[in-house]
């Protein structure tokens, strides 16, 4: 059967959030999609969607809901063929689908770790007691006041530019971004310190971008299968069924990172109390193949280990 490919008479709408971060991830999936397909820019267009994520600023995010702030529009856009794909953060993503919809295009992943940010570059252990650090990661604060619990840490919600403008005014002494957001803004003179896995492991999925059809669009699920990085795949699948067995949502503390080296993928994992009181880490290695099942076993065991209420809000 051949294949329809998009053309400028009739582009292939490519549906994402609005933010320049959410953008240049779009730009990256066209780019792909122009060179694997030898297809013209005007074969697509980029469609800007806001979700609710997105417009409500005001308000943590764990006051707002679970995964899906920033997908549920995008998703019902795509449902209603409003578009015919969408990009997405995949930390952003919850790990169940709306029917009719596949998530099984991932990129390459970017650099999957946190960097720290501060006006004059400084690191972490030396940031004076009581000093304030923005954040509005429930995860990245449970994390930091572990290791620190003298410092204050306040809520910093926006985008990456907005987020560097309230460290510059003075909200806040320090922030995190992740590595890879400022990797693909092109964000290299941004004063930073990379927070490496054994300081701080990063968001399950985090760098990672992905691409989202309706499951009876054949045609654009072939186009998109030619831009999959079976690696980065092979992670998210171990990672997001560690965070399906957690019922991790943006109210609860979880971190994991999956690495595969050779044939043997290793799960590194941690869940904490929502006060950073508390932190219980494990990992496990194995085949490749067995990703899935070992992010299942290893979320099993934290659990096991945390006991009932471990997650209640404090």
């Amino acid at each position: 059967m051949t294949l329809t490919l998009p053309t400028p008479a009739q582009p292939l709408k490519i549906g994402t959030r609005g933010s320049p971060l959410a953008l240049a991830q779009a730009y990256e999936t066209r780019a792909l999609l122009m060179q694997a397909f030898d297809l013209p820019e005007a074969a697509f267009e980029i469609v800007a969607i806001s979700t609710r994520g997105d417009r409500v600023q005001d308000r943590a995010l764990r006051e707002l809901g679970g995964k899906g702030l920033f997908s549920k529009e995008i998703e019902d856009r795509l449902l209603n063929g409003e578009v015919d794909i969408a990009v997405h953060s995949t930390k952003d993503m919850s790990v169940q689908q709306p029917e009719g919809l596949v998530l099984g295009t991932f990129l390459e992943r970017e650099n999957p770790f946190d960097a720290f940010i501060t006006l004059d570059g400084k690191a972490l252990a030396d940031l004076p007691q009581g000093a304030t650090v923005g954040s509005s990661s429930l995860r990245r604060k449970a994390q930091l006041l572990n290791k620190r619990p003298d410092l204050k840490v306040v809520e910093f919600r926006g985008s990456v530019q907005t987020r560097l403008s309230k460290l510059e005014e003075g909200v806040a002494d320090a922030t995190f971004l992740a590595m890879a957001g400022l990797n693909r803004l092109g964000y290299d003179d941004v004063p930073r310190q990379a927070v490496s896995a054994e300081e701080m492991l990063p968001a399950v999925a985090q760098g990672a971008i992905s691409i989202e059809h309706r499951e009876a669009d054949s045609d654009i699920a072939e186009m998109l299968a030619a831009l999959h990085h079976v690696p980065t795949g092979q992670a998210m699948a171990c990672e997001r069924a560690f965070l399906a067995k957690l019922d991790g949502s943006c109210q609860t503390p979880i971190a994991g990172l999956a690495q595969i080296e050779g044939g043997t993928l290793r799960l590194r994992g941690e869940i904490l109390r929502t006060d950073g009181s508390e932190s219980l880490m494990d990992e496990i290695s194995g085949p490749v193949e067995d990703g899935a099942a070992m992010g299942i076993e290893l979320a099993t065991k934290l659990l096991e280990r945390a006991g009932a209420g471990f997650f209640d809000w404090k």
